[in-house]
């Protein structure tokens, strides 16, 4: 499992056998079934995550109605902001699919780092990748309209239409899910 962690660090560094051993004996895998909460709305993040095997939303209810705000598949990072601020989660994570997570807190880190301390720098990368892709996610939803939106998933994210419920690919591309089944039925006759 932790060849994984290290397919997704080979897209920062190069690591050295001692580094993977460092890195493996560090890592703390653990199995959450499907519909597991990993954080709720009011709760203080106490880990942070990377998906070694599964599918996680971040959504937040609004008027009782669930607005997914993200997924994240195999290779992602998940940092609730809570985790980095230190204040109360204004959302909810949980899995969507039965996942394995690389799962860590901030002693946890901290103990990583002294023995690793290069790996502080790539951390930092990882986030400043994270942000640059959620500023381009909002940009999207800001300026693309519907179809766009959905087309720009089938073009980026292409798993999460087969691995996700249709209403969940609704609230995160911001329409109703019916108005996505016309969306996608426009796309296929099109394409005939």
């Amino acid at each position: 499992m932790e060849e994984e962690i290290f397919k997704f660090l080979s897209k920062y560094v190069k690591l050295s056998e001692e580094e993977k051993g460092i890195i493996a004996e560090n890592s703390t895998l653990q199995f959450y079934p499907a519909g597991h909460q990993l954080l709720r709305e009011g709760q203080f993040a106490k880990h942070c995550y990377f998906v070694v095997k599964g599918l996680i939303r971040s959504y937040y209810l609004e008027d009782g109605e669930e607005k997914v705000m993200d997924f994240f598949s195999e290779l992602s990072p998940i940092t609730p902001v809570s985790y980095t601020t230190g204040q109360s989660s204004t959302y909810y994570i949980s899995c969507i699919e039965d996942s394995i997570l690389s799962i860590s807190d901030k002693n946890h880190s901290e103990e990583f780092f002294e023995r690793l301390p290069g790996m502080k720098d790539i951390g930092l990368q990882v986030l400043t990748d994270m942000n640059a892709k959620q500023q381009l996610s909002f940009d999207d939803f800001k300026n693309l309209e519907p179809k766009e939106r959905y087309e720009k998933l089938l073009e980026t994210r292409p798993d999460l239409v087969n691995r996700v419920p249709q209403y969940m690919i609704a609230s995160y591309l911001g329409i109703q899910p019916q108005s996505l089944s016309r969306i996608r039925k426009r796309i296929r006759d099109h394409k005939m």
